[in-house]
């Protein structure tokens, strides 16, 4: 640090400038590689042999327990739900036969008109896309620069000036949490 403050008294180019610009490090002390011992090729190749055996016995166990899968408690229902099964269970009225036959006439009738209105989307679409070409075409016969300016993409079209709060104010009396984390992952082996 008083290096620092030292330099910074130089005028180089502004003070505060000289300062945030020249940075020191810490000395970095090396020393020789260590001899490297040999080894018997004996006992390197008993060593990836009990290397082979251990990572042959996790497979074998993994194929064993392949069939087997794991529970999942995010699928099972609570014991409080299926005890409250008959409070909330809804009474719901019987419908006869010609309820039922109209109820799915409308979902028909509907699925036909949802269709129908879809269909005639695409067909609108496709004749003002027909048309924009047949015009593009028309243009380029027309002149070349007159066609490009036509294509060019014009950045201002949809320039919304967007002004507001750079950030949220604050929320009065806010207890922010610790940024404590409890992982509650199960581990199933």
């Amino acid at each position: 640090m008083s290096l620092i403050g030292a330099l910074s008294r130089l005028s180089l180019q502004s003070t505060a400038l000289a300062s945030r610009c020249f940075h020191t490090t810490t000395v970095l002390c090396a020393e020789p590689l260590k001899k490297k011992k040999k080894i018997d090729p004996q006992v390197i190749k008993q060593r990836e042999d009990r290397k082979k055996k251990k990572i042959e016995k996790q497979i074998r166990r993994l194929e064993k327990n392949a069939r087997q899968l794991k529970p999942v408690e995010e699928l099972e229902v609570p014991l409080e739900l299926i005890d409250d099964k008959a409070k909330r269970l809804r009474k719901l009225p019987q419908l006869n036969g010609a309820e039922q036959e109209t109820r799915a006439l409308l979902i028909k009738e509907w699925a036909r008109f949802k269709h129908n209105e879809k269909v005639a989307d695409f067909q609108i679409i496709d004749r003002l896309l027909q048309s924009q070409n047949k015009a593009l075409d028309e243009l380029r016969n027309e002149s070349e620069e007159l066609y490009q300016a036509a294509i060019e993409v014009d950045l201002q079209l949809l320039a919304v000036p967007l002004k507001g709060p750079v950030s949220t104010p604050p929320i009065k009396n806010y207890v922010s949490p610790d940024g404590d984390y409890n992982h509650q992952s199960m581990k199933w082996e």
